[in-house]
């Protein structure tokens, strides 16, 4: 799955549901996220440390669909110059 591909299926199954709560409430989701992802990275399983890494790649194609921004595009700079 590529990163369009991620913000089509995140935009189909929860794209409503998204633009409801609203950007400052994903961006605290997404935060939590990372909170948990970094104490699985810690101390988690393997198994612990995939579905975290899942769920911030979620919360962050919510929020960029959100805001209108292709996170393809995004990464492109890493592409063609990276910092």
């Amino acid at each position: 799955m590529n990163l369009d591909e991620l913000q089509r299926l995140m935009e189909q199954l929860y794209g409503s549901a998204d633009r409801d709560r609203g950007v400052p409430a994903t961006v605290a989701w997404l935060a939590e996220e990372i909170g948990e992802l970094a104490q699985a990275v810690r101390k988690g399983t393997t198994e612990q440390q995939l579905h975290e890494f899942g769920d911030v790649l979620a919360w962050l194609a919510s929020l960029a669909n959100q805001m209108d921004i292709s996170l393809e595009q995004a990464m492109q700079r890493y592409v063609e110059n990276p910092p």
